[in-house]
């Protein structure tokens, strides 16, 4: 196993690339090589098990969890591995398949500590919420150690603010930048490999790009983050391996998180609304400003609490902003928009469960003043998927989605997703996938998608079409209700609102 990942490490390093995270073939032999380890080997192997092995419920994750579990259980040993390091990489995992053994954990009697520890930072509980609530109803202490740390919001509260000052070098690309520009739809096939990916980004020279990777490698020498630049960014098809791809250069590498990352910023004189929103979901500071003062090499300071960029040498003022709202600045802190959301919602479910008020940790979203005026037939619509008559602009609501559609080139993109937030089963009424894009003249990679897929979204309550079952877009408006709301992951999804 080694002899194969160390070749597969070196044909990736050939091209510039980090290798791939561990396979679950891969993870079930590291497994065994932690039993009973190779002499010189130990540090490496578990350098592989705390870094190299995805997060949530990959099939891999499922190997570590099991494997961790049983150590902590003592039902396993290993000579190079304590149960309380198992206890802890347990805790590194998102959620998914480590909550169970943590929650099991809890009643241990020299783990426990570990174990609350792990739980306090863990957001992707779902219905293992219940198990705790249970276990400090009956008198566990450090289960009631648990709702406690969700309802102070500790996981958001020991991450870092988002600081006075950011010092970033500009790369700025000018013109605009459409997401085929970042995330070609020729090289669809790659994108679930996000570091392969982003090779094909601005691979169409312009003016002033002709190597946007050497370019903005060089521009790191000088010491600081890059920002990305455009003068209108992130237009056309709604495409999340476009933010992947931008986020590979410009963000930070997530912990025990192989091969993604999140954070960075990007300055925008126009940011398309969609790709401003998975900048949000990806914890990166997007921000729309006039740039026409911008140039690439330049050293900035971005305020971002006053609204102001200035020249990093001088302290010249180079313009002013706004961002889109505060509750930004809680998303980038939380590591993105869709983290807080679930966050937000465990430390309000974990402060009602303890009969306490809503938190004031976090920015809440300012009630715009009801016009008294009446509503149209789409703001009903939303309001009644929210729970309220209607909506109005401006106001921030989280709807239920009833209809769910999901298509072919970035199928394997959502099902990473889906992982990487600890999904077992779906909550909206209707998920449906389907293979419209690939059916005719598959690339092998396609084949292997239509032939692997399908199990996954039925696994989760999903409703798969098969290879020329026809267009998803037609499939959902003969089978969702017209009054409800719902998503799809491809720009033309149009619901006969």
């Amino acid at each position: 196993m080694l002899e194969e990942y160390r070749n597969h490490v070196a044909e990736r390093e050939a091209s510039g690339l980090v290798p791939q995270p561990l396979t679950a073939e891969w993870t079930s032999q590291l497994v065994e090589l932690i039993k009973s380890p190779l002499k010189g080997e130990e540090a490496f192997l578990l350098d592989l098990l705390a870094n190299r092995v995805p997060a949530g419920v990959d099939e891999a994750a499922y190997v570590k969890a099991g494997f961790l579990a049983a150590i902590a259980k003592g039902e396993v040993h290993s000579p190079i591995l304590s149960a309380e390091n198992a206890v802890e990489l347990l805790g590194t995992m998102l959620g998914g398949y480590n909550v169970a053994p943590l929650v099991d954990l809890l009643d241990h009697p020299a783990l426990a500590g570990k174990a609350q520890e792990a739980l306090s930072r863990t957001l992707l509980i779902f219905d293992a919420f219940h198990d705790v609530e249970e276990k400090a109803k009956s008198g566990n202490a450090a289960a009631r150690r648990v709702l406690d740390a969700w309802a102070e919001a500790e996981w958001f509260t020991r991450r870092l603010k988002v600081p006075e000052c950011i010092t970033v070098t500009v790369f700025k690309v000018p013109g605009e930048i459409n997401t085929d520009d970042l995330s070609p739809a020729q090289d669809a096939w790659s994108r679930p490999d996000i570091p392969l990916h982003a090779k094909a980004m601005l691979k169409v020279p312009r003016e002033g790009v002709t190597q946007a990777e050497s370019q903005i490698e060089e521009l790191k020498h000088k010491g600081f983050p890059v920002a990305f630049v455009g003068d209108v960014v992130g237009t056309g098809s709604s495409r999340k391996s476009a933010t992947n791809s931008v986020l590979w250069y410009i963000g930070n590498d997530i912990p025990h998180v192989p091969n993604k990352r999140d954070g960075g910023v990007c300055i925008g004189g126009k940011i398309a609304p969609i790709f401003f929103n998975t900048m949000e979901d990806s914890g990166a500071l997007p921000i729309e400003c006039d740039v026409n003062g911008l140039h690439t090499g330049d050293v900035i300071d971005i305020y971002p609490y006053e609204g102001v960029i200035r020249a990093h040498e001088s302290g010249e003022e180079k313009v002013r902003f706004s961002l889109r709202n505060d509750i930004l600045l809680d998303e980038v802190q939380a590591g993105g928009r869709i983290p807080l959301i679930i966050g937000r919602g465990l430390t309000d479910r974990a402060r009602k469960a303890l009969g306490l008020p809503a938190s004031a940790v976090f920015r809440r979203p300012e009630l715009t003043e009801d016009s008294g005026k009446g509503f149209t037939l789409a703001q009903k619509m939303v309001g009644q998927a929210c729970g309220l008559p209607g909506v109005r602009p401006g106001v921030y609501c989280e709807p239920k989605m009833t209809t769910v559609g999901s298509q072919d080139t970035t199928g394997p993109m959502t099902r990473d997703e889906l992982k990487d937030l600890a999904c077992l089963g779906f909550s909206a009424d209707l998920v449906m996938q389907s293979f419209c894009h690939t059916a005719a003249y598959p690339k092998p990679v396609d084949v292997k998608v239509h032939h692997t897929l399908p199990d996954f979204i039925m696994n989760r309550g999903g409703v798969s079409l098969r290879p020329g079952d026809g267009i998803i877009h037609s499939w959902l408006n003969r089978m969702l209700m017209p009054d409800t709301v719902g998503t799809g992951g491809d720009s033309h999804t149009r619901f006969p609102i």
